[in-house]
């Protein structure tokens, strides 16, 4: 279905858990966040049940996210459920990737198209430091374990920034050159950590066009990725520009949050608390619901004109 400015709002993100293995530093404070408990998170029924009615308003495309979504008991069982819902078109899934070498195959055929690994660094040192003692094999292990079962295209998240990761963009490059891998680019945004107590600065995707002469536009968007590549690569390279280049006129999701919060736009506080409804057993109730809460959701952020970031982080959210 369409908002009120237009956009046709066909694509969810569901954060499954608040619960992550590692504490990515712009994403997580060293200690972690207070889980919300098995009580205060959705079950796989409530999810299943927000998936049908917002397929009947046209969302066809989901996202599995978290915190770390593999580390939600059941994750298969969950995927093999929403896969078979009618005008569920594409179900993809947003990962760390250091345990997915396990269940990728189980994955697969529940019924998971893609995954997305983030993976800030390609060194062993630097990777241990972004996520307070990550393990760059056991990540690598889940990019190869994903391109063997045929989870793809497979992109890999980067948060690009300034004084850390800066000096590997060539690094990330080659990777596109030689492997069917597309590598996303992603603009530092000043939400939960990354605004409160993070190190690392923001480094604008033009800064990065840059530093890499030869790059061929492809003239297409991938959601909100502007896409290029060179010559002869196997792989992509994408551009997610939220900071400089507001790209709120083409957004096309809404998020629910762990908890059972769906929220219109990431970079408000607005949320709409799904609970009642779904202990009601309301499903017409809650599809309306999702229907005004699309319906509300608003023109664009104010990040650029000095907004106060969102109270919660992106584990929080889901990422």
């Amino acid at each position: 279905m369409k908002d009120s400015f237009g956009r046709e709002i066909s694509y969810m993100r569901i954060s499954v858990t608040d619960r992550c293995n590692l504490r990515c530093r712009y994403c997580m404070p060293e200690e972690g966040i207070e889980n919300l408990g098995h009580d205060k998170i959705l079950s796989f029924e409530n999810i299943e049940r927000i998936v049908k009615a917002a397929v009947a308003l046209g969302i066809k495309k989901y996202r599995l996210t978290g915190g770390e979504p593999l580390a939600r008991k059941g994750i298969v069982h969950l995927v093999e459920s929403l896969a078979k819902i009618d005008g569920v078109e594409e179900l993809a899934m947003t990962t760390n990737g250091t345990l997915l070498a396990d269940q990728a195959e189980a994955l697969k055929k529940a019924g998971l198209h893609r995954v997305n690994i983030s993976v800030d660094s390609l060194k062993y040192d630097k990777y241990e430091e972004i996520t307070r003692g990550g393990d760059l094999d056991a990540a690598f292990a889940g990019v190869n374990a994903a391109l063997r079962v045929g989870l793809k295209p497979l992109k890999l998240n980067v948060v690009a920034m300034a004084g850390f990761n800066d000096d590997e963009i060539l690094d990330f490059i080659q990777l596109t050159i030689n492997h069917p891998i597309n590598i996303r680019f992603i603009e530092l945004m000043p939400i939960g950590q990354a605004e409160k107590n993070c190190e690392y600065r923001y480094l604008s995707s033009e800064e990065i066009k840059s530093k890499l002469p030869g790059l061929i536009p492809l003239n297409k968007q991938e959601g909100v990725a502007e896409i290029y590549k060179y010559p002869e690569a196997l792989g992509n390279i994408g551009f997610i520009s939220p900071m400089s280049n507001q790209f709120c006129g083409s957004c096309d999701k809404i998020r629910l949050t762990a908890d059972g919060k769906l929220k219109p736009c990431l970079h408000t506080d607005e949320e709409i608390d799904l609970g009642e409804i779904l202990n009601k057993n309301d499903d017409v109730l809650l599809k309306e619901t999702i229907r005004n809460a699309i319906l509300r959701k608003g023109e664009k952020h104010h990040l650029n004109d000095g907004a106060k970031p969102v109270d919660r982080g992106m584990s929080q959210i889901g990422g």
